[in-house]
């Protein structure tokens, strides 16, 4: 049976890392901090790397995985535009599109034509024979990566531009002349994944609940999909790659994967209970079927989450 959908819970650990940042007071770096509450429901102020950002980092490990293998894209999408299909007049300027044309028709072309809008989610707001706003939601959803209170922690360091004739006065507004000092964040500890991809839904159109697209197209595109998921983690993009490349220490968790219509269930690592609890609410849940339709596999480093991941995208039914 074809995998319908999947979900990733785990905790990774990144050391000295400045990957997502709210801006800029005087000279100091300002890192992004959110309130959670634990499984204690105790408050806490945590550093965090928001899921827009993570969302990034997979949508572009996604463009090059198309590009290399040959899933198809849309004009804007081939240079990476973020107004993706809305900004390629080929298609917004379609004359076989006229006022009559219903949305369902218009959205079955775009997923025809664009592997990208098809799995990350597009509203298409163009003026396409009449006003529309049309909606296609994501095939993938990442949540806030979240560090566990107690083992994360964020440092505010001191640094100074070199200047190689000597110390100089400091620049000015608006100017980077001189030697500045600045400071800038690093961060450091256990951070909460949740990730969640829905391959059932690739292809599909969600106003007619049909495919318009081929099952061996298809199967192209959920492999990329779960192929650039892994590579999110494998690669961490962001801010500050340049001197704070993270360092990627260690990354465990569950994946859970459902052949049926139950959802693969998610929890937290904020909970420490998070694998056990996981375990036991797919035994509970397979109780409803003749079969069980849920699985769950345990990683226990990244060797092992690779491994899954590229067995899931290996998969011959992908598509069926």
């Amino acid at each position: 049976m074809p995998v319908r959908s999947i979900s990733i819970c785990g905790e990774a650990i990144l050391d000295l890392h400045a990957l997502n940042n709210e801006g800029a007071e005087g000279n100091a770096l300002m890192t992004r901090m959110v309130d959670i509450v634990d499984h204690d429901r105790k408050l806490h102020t945590v550093n965090a790397v928001s899921g827009d950002m993570l969302k990034h980092i997979q949508a572009e490990h996604l463009y090059n995985y198309s590009l290399e293998n040959g899933l198809p894209l849309c004009n804007a999408c081939k240079k990476f535009d973020a107004n993706r299909i809305c900004a390629d007049e080929s298609f917004t300027k379609n004359p076989e599109f006229t006022k009559e044309t219903p949305d369902s028709v218009i959205l079955g072309a775009a997923l025809k034509k664009c592997a990208m809008d098809d799995m990350e989610g597009i509203l298409i707001t163009s003026d396409i024979g009449k006003a529309r706003s049309i909606a296609r939601k994501s095939c993938v959803e990442f949540g806030w990566a979240v560090g566990i209170p107690d083992k994360t922690r964020t440092e505010s360091y001191f640094h100074v531009k070199y200047v190689p004739e000597g110390r100089g006065k400091g620049s000015g507004e608006g100017e980077n002349l001189g030697q500045n000092i600045f400071h800038r964040p690093a961060s450091s500890g256990v951070y909460a994944i949740v990730v969640n991809l829905d391959p059932l839904r690739v292809g599909r159109n969600d106003i007619s609940l049909e495919y318009p697209i081929d099952p061996a197209n298809r199967a192209g595109r959920i492999k990329g999909l779960i192929v650039s998921v892994m590579n999110t983690f494998i690669r961490l993009n962001g801010a500050h790659r340049n001197t704070q490349m993270p360092h990627l220490v260690d990354f465990r968790g569950a994946i859970v994967t459902s052949t049926g219509s139950l959802p693969a269930p998610s929890l937290s690592a904020l909970n420490p209970a998070y694998c056990d609890q996981l375990m036991k609410t797919c035994e509970h849940l397979n109780r409803l079927n003749s079969s069980p339709v849920l699985a769950m596999t345990k990683f226990d480093t990244l060797s092992e989450f690779t491994g899954q991941m590229v067995d899931l995208a290996e998969r011959t039914d992908l598509a069926e």
